[in-house]
């Protein structure tokens, strides 16, 4: 990540120094400010693991899709919750478990944040999650390159 990105200090500055990217052009720049936002908003959380902390920034990735789609800010209103009474972890294992894949996904691909899709966190993390998560990750994965 370039040296200046790194020195922001808030979610709120990384937004205004994307915005300012973006209208000179260097989207490359604007990228990287959204992800050190998405950084900065995890840290807050004290995830203890890795994985823990990349799942939060999944989380956080999918409000900032939310908030461009919306115009305004916009929550991951069942996320949260689920995280409250089962933990990062279970949630997003909760989440990819079910039959329906995850939410979201197309429209992060669409932002360039298709790394912070939950199968792709769970992906670098198979350690940390059951084996049919690690599969249903795999697959859908797979799909979504084929298609």
């Amino acid at each position: 990540m370039e040296a200046v990105i790194k020195r922001i200090d808030s979610p709120e500055k990384c937004e205004i120094f994307a915005k300012n990217a973006l209208n000179k052009g260097r989207e490359d720049m604007a990228k990287l400010a959204k992800q050190r936002a998405i950084q900065l908003r995890a840290e807050v959380h004290g995830a203890t693991t890795e994985a823990e902390k990349e799942a939060l920034e999944a989380v956080y990735a999918y409000e900032q899709v939310l908030s461009a789609r919306n115009g305004k800010k916009t929550r991951a209103s069942r996320t949260w919750p689920m995280i409250e009474r089962h933990g990062i972890i279970n949630a997003v294992e909760r989440a990819v478990n079910r039959t329906a894949e995850t939410q979201g996904y197309t429209a992060l691909v669409e932002m360039g944040l298709e790394e912070y899709a939950f199968e792709a966190v769970i992906l670098r993390y198979p350690d940390q999650f059951s084996e049919s998560a690690v599969e249903i990750s795999q697959q859908r994965i797979d799909e979504w390159k084929s298609a």
